[in-house]
């Protein structure tokens, strides 16, 4: 083979090399607990060697590749963003979905290979009788089609996980007629033990600093040992960036230490150009701080502009805020101001929007959805009495459209 082609064939192999990488890495922050099911594994797997490297490197993460699954141990960035969680654990059913999730993960710890959803349903039972989840006020039956319903949600969640499978029967059945119509699930133990991501172990915190509150607690599951030397905490800032950047949206400045913002100050440019390049991200550098952007708005469980009426809405809640953030800078918004702006936007787009977006009153909780999307985002900030902009919303303040005459093209809104 001339030597020109065997260059050729290099460079093929070597852009096709990066780009399962990146596709694998990409996976990985998608799912950090990625079943072999999962077509991403097999990249994963054959890649293990440069992505654990890189992960430590520029994250401070772990990644661990098992026959069964691959685990990345991430270590959040932030620990105060109430906005994480995993989808339908939230609001007032939070806590007892949590709760069950945990007693669910205990009793197939200790369970069959395989196991039927009435009996995990009446071991959950013995294990909810435990006294000091009793005097937590903690108290689960089968009884009602709520509690049924809460078991199969935390049950479809695991096999999203990759620790159940489904080998027969219907979900929803069991919830309208209980025993009646039972359900069998594959369990897969060596996936189930790497589903806590903590660096302790939260018995282990429980028996030997009983004194800790909750948040110490949570510090503590995933503490990081930092060597007390300059080379040591510039690596500590280099990862905690780094971690806030592969997990947010936008990190500002404000958000950062002092010694995280002296770091940043130097290596921003080629921090930002290394985790872009690895994940095919668009790195931008602003005055407030800096964003890792998705332009196949893949690496994201909050997708804006997106499609259905709570999307429309909330791109319309983030066009309105940016506007008056130009007009009155730092001004509070009330959740009465975003229902009554929803309201008179409803008299003009509810032709698009569901029917029961477009009933009276509903502009309330419409709001409440916006708003919790856009703090999820960080382009909002809740106040006492409201919400106030962020920086990164201004992307979404449109000028007037200027149309020209005769030979000169329409021009686009400025993004500002």
């Amino acid at each position: 083979m001339p030597i020109a082609d065997r260059s050729d064939l290099s460079d093929v192999l070597a852009r096709q090399q990066a780009a399962e990488q990146e596709q694998a890495l990409r996976a990985l922050l998608m799912r950090p607990l990625l079943p072999a099911s999962d077509p991403a594994y097999a990249l994963v797997r054959r890649h293990v060697a440069p992505l654990r490297e890189w992960l430590a490197r520029e994250a401070g993460w772990t990644l661990l590749v098992e026959r069964e699954c691959a685990r990345l141990y991430k270590r959040p960035g932030a620990l105060d963003d109430d906005t994480r969680g995993a989808a339908g654990f939230d609001g007032g059913l939070a806590r007892e979905r949590y709760v069950l999730l945990c007693l669910v993960c205990a009793v197939l710890e200790r369970a069959e290979p395989q196991i039927t959803l009435q009996i995990l349903g009446e071991r959950l039972i013995e294990a909810a009788g435990d006294e000091e989840l009793a005097a937590q006020g903690f108290r689960y039956t089968l009884e009602g089609a709520r509690e049924r319903r809460d078991l199969v949600h935390v049950c479809r969640y695991l096999l999203q996980l990759g620790v159940l499978s489904l080998v027969a029967g219907d979900e929803s059945r069991f919830v309208e007629r209980g025993s009646e119509a039972d359900v069998l699930y594959d369990v897969h133990r060596r996936v189930l033990a790497a589903l806590p991501g903590s660096s302790r172990g939260a018995s282990w915190l429980a028996a030997t600093q009983p004194q800790l509150d909750f948040e110490d607690r949570l510090k503590a599951l995933v503490e990081d040992f930092v060597p007390d030397s300059l080379q040591g905490r510039r690596e500590a800032a280099r990862h905690r960036i780094a971690r806030c950047l592969l997990d947010d949206p936008v990190v500002y400045h404000d958000e950062l230490s002092e010694a995280e913002r002296e770091y940043l100050a130097s290596q921003r440019g080629p921090m930002a150009a290394r985790l872009a390049d690895a994940l095919g991200l668009v790195a931008e550098l602003r005055a407030e701080g800096l964003a890792l952007v998705d332009p196949d708005s893949e690496l994201t469980d909050e997708r804006m502009p997106a499609v259905g009426t709570d999307a429309h809405a909330t791109l319309l809640v983030a066009e309105h805020l940016a506007a008056a953030e130009r007009e009155t800078p730092g001004r509070v918004h009330t959740p009465v101001e975003l229902a009554a702006f929803l309201r008179a936007a409803a008299d003009r787009h509810g032709r698009y929007w569901n029917k029961a977006a477009r009933e009276p009153g509903a502009e309330t909780a419409l709001a409440e959805q916006a708003v919790n999307r856009l703090v999820a985002l960080k382009l909002l900030q809740r106040r006492a009495g409201g919400v106030t902009t962020r920086p990164a919303l201004l992307r979404y303040a449109f000028a007037e459209p200027q149309i020209g005459s005769g030979s000169d093209a329409p021009k686009q809104a400025a993004l500002l």
